[in-house]
């Protein structure tokens, strides 16, 4: 018997969907002819906790750290054994094994290992599957390499995995121990993304709380031209006092002006046109989509996940959802108007919209080379049934399969008009924008553009009507909230300062993964630093306090880059892991030498920020109140994802 492993059900099910023959259901598993085909559920093994190598690192002590598992261990996730068990009893009946992770480094990780621990030494090809469209996966299946190619990413993964685990649990014990001793009564978790982000936020929430606004000053002059009016701004030379971004820091200079402009009149020095076509937006990745979602409909990160998870799995509406992918397989555009047809059914917006869709145009979201594990949100041409899906789930649906749409309308043409007058020898600037064909704008509400300007001719008069001084103040940057959250560890080498570590950040996948951002965090919110105030996230005195305990660089993103670049040597050039490991374990010294509870009773005296809900700061992963440090209560007792 041929036994093929999926990571998970719905790519089980369409392996099994390809393969020739009629598919049988067995328990976890489905066999067709020869082949038997299951899967995992996500991760079924995590890293063993700490007293699993040693009993008596039960007890949490700064005497025992470093931790440093000579030989690693994994233990099944408790909700995975009845999976692994099926997993194991087919293994005993297979001759071959076909390795049918996802196609990137987590994927090699998550069967493979299964594949390992369960003692498995016989042949294993590889099954790369990014389409689950029936014609691609089985074009897959006449494919399969042998599963060592991909060794080097396997390496990779699991030295990720154990490099987490090793900077979550030491550090976590480190800084909760020396709290105990400052006399915090709880657990101080630290993580090398969950910290990093928070870490933004406090950041952030400083820059907020030690803003000073500073005036400026602005002068309009509403001006007639030969057919039509306008409003034009000063532009105030260099000899006035101007900040860093051209504002007007005095009033005197502005009113001045102001009093002799009513009557003046001058001329248009200056017209520039530009007209310029905009593609729709791309189709969604999860992270795209969670920004676009918190913003039209006020949902959380989390929020957006959970609705994709039951539009996938439940209503089996939408394409599998933890994408980090805008792209859609070439194959899928000769079906997408059968598919949107009936995606587009059951919704009277979707209808009117599906109307005006032209699918003779094809754009650039049709692209092989940029799909990799996983393609864009697209729906899979089910129709909706709007009395089974919450008003959430329809917001939700309907935004994906509008993204998808857009893609058989037109670009939006716009003409951009910069213009400039020359009035008592001062220069005074407008601008505004026609739309020449609106194109896909009508399915997207958007904030509104400059309105149009008047019909102008370069070196035509103008008259001033009217004209005013506006006094106004510099404003703090806006708090993180979830969309912004999100778009900044999709963006995070924003945040960097290094350009080499820039590079880097903007190649990978910044901080965090599709699956696992709204779940860092949530996991900040429940575990007491971070609180949601409204639509916003602000940093918890907590939170502020553990940021400001540590060494600065554990709440920055530049170790992700580093790692991320140790970790594709391994993975693309086959370097050995152990050099990444042992300059893990090196640093690792360095920070746990920081570790000091007179630092971390100063941080929490001294910090600023919101209350948090009293028991929250003591509670773990699992939602229990715990008095103090016990096994599962940090990250340690978990396997680390992929954060």
């Amino acid at each position: 018997m041929r036994l093929i492993i999926a990571e998970k059900p719905s790519l089980g099910r369409a392996i099994a969907d390809a393969l020739p023959g009629r598919p049988r259901r067995l328990d976890g598993a489905v066999a067709v002819g020869d082949t038997t085909v299951t899967w995992c559920l996500g991760h079924l093994l995590e890293q063993a906790p700490p007293d699993a190598y040693d009993p008596a690192l039960k007890q949490w002590r700064l005497d025992t750290l470093p931790i440093l598992p000579s030989r690693w261990q994994l233990m099944p996730r408790p909700k995975a054994r009845g999976q692994l068990a099926v997993i194991r009893k087919l293994l005993k009946e297979a001759r071959e094994v076909v390795h049918a992770g996802d196609p990137d480094r987590e994927g090699q990780l998550l069967v493979q290992e299964v594949i390992e621990h369960l003692g498995w030494t016989g042949p294993v090809s590889r099954l790369l599957v990014s389409d689950l469209n029936r014609p691609a996966v089985q074009r897959a299946l006449g494919r399969l390499e042998d599963n060592a190619r991909y060794a080097p990413l396997y390496r990779a993964a699991q030295s990720r995995a154990r490099a987490d685990w090793l900077y979550g649990i030491n550090l976590t014990r480190a800084w909760t121990v020396s709290g105990r001793q400052a006399g915090h009564d709880g657990v101080l978790s630290v993580g090398r993304v969950q910290t990093p982000v928070l870490g933004l936020v406090v950041r952030r929430d400083a820059e907020i709380r030690d803003f000073e606004p500073r005036p400026f000053y602005v002068l309009w002059a509403d001006l007639a031209v030969a057919r039509g009016r306008l409003r034009a701004w000063w532009a105030p030379g260099e000899g006035h006092p101007l900040d860093d971004q051209g504002r007007l820091l005095e009033r005197a200079p502005a009113a001045a002006l102001a009093e002799r402009l009513p009557g003046a009149e001058g001329r248009l020095s200056s017209l520039e046109r530009r007209d310029k076509r905009q593609a729709a937006p791309l189709p969604y990745s999860l992270s795209a989509l969670q920004v676009d979602a918190a913003r039209r409909h006020g949902l959380s990160a989390k929020a957006v996940l959970d609705i994709c998870q039951r539009l996938y799995e439940r209503h089996q509406l939408i394409t599998y959802p933890r994408s980090d992918c805008r792209y859609l397989p070439e194959e899928h555009f000769a079906g997408a108007r059968r598919t949107l047809e009936g995606a587009c059914a059951g919704d009277d917006t979707l209808r009117g919209w599906l109307a005006g869709a032209d699918f003779t145009k094809r754009s650039r979201a049709w692209n092989d080379k940029q799909v990799g594990a996983h393609h864009a949100l697209a729906p899979t041409g089910k129709t909706a049934d709007p009395a089974t899906l919450s008003r959430q789930e329809a917001d939700v649906f309907r935004l994906i399969a509008r993204n998808v749409l857009a893609q058989f309308y037109a670009p939006l043409a716009t003409r951009e008009v910069k213009a400039e007058f020359t009035i008592v020898e001062e220069r005074f600037r407008a601008r505004g924008q026609e739309i020449l064909d609106p194109g896909w704008k009508p399915l997207f509400t958007t904030r509104d553009e400059a309105p149009p300007l008047p019909p102008l001719d370069e070196g035509e008069t103008c008259r001033v009507e009217d004209a005013g001084v506006e006094d106004r103040e510099t404003r703090p940057p806006e708090p993180f909230t979830d969309a912004s959250l999100i778009k900044a560890m999709m963006n995070i080498a924003r945040y960097v300062d290094d350009p080499a570590v820039r590079r880097t950040l903007r190649e990978h996948d910044g901080l965090g993964t599709e699956a696992t951002r709204a779940g860092i965090i949530e996991t900040l919110v429940e575990r007491g630093y971070l609180v949601r105030q409204a639509k916003t996230l602000r940093a918890s005195r907590l939170g502020s306090a553990l940021i400001a305990s540590l060494p600065e660089a554990v709440g920055r993103p530049e170790r992700t880059a580093l790692w991320e670049q140790r970790l594709g040597a391994i993975a693309e050039q086959d370097d050995d892991p152990g050099p990444f490991l042992a300059a893990l374990i090196e640093d690792l010294r360095g920070l746990l030498g920081a570790a000091d509870a007179g630092r971390i009773r100063t941080a929490l005296a001294g910090a600023q920020g919101e209350t948090a809900p009293a028991a929250r700061g003591k509670r773990t992963q699992g939602g229990k109140k715990r008095a103090g440090p016990r096994r599962r209560s940090t990250t340690g007792a978990r396997r680390p994802k992929r954060t």
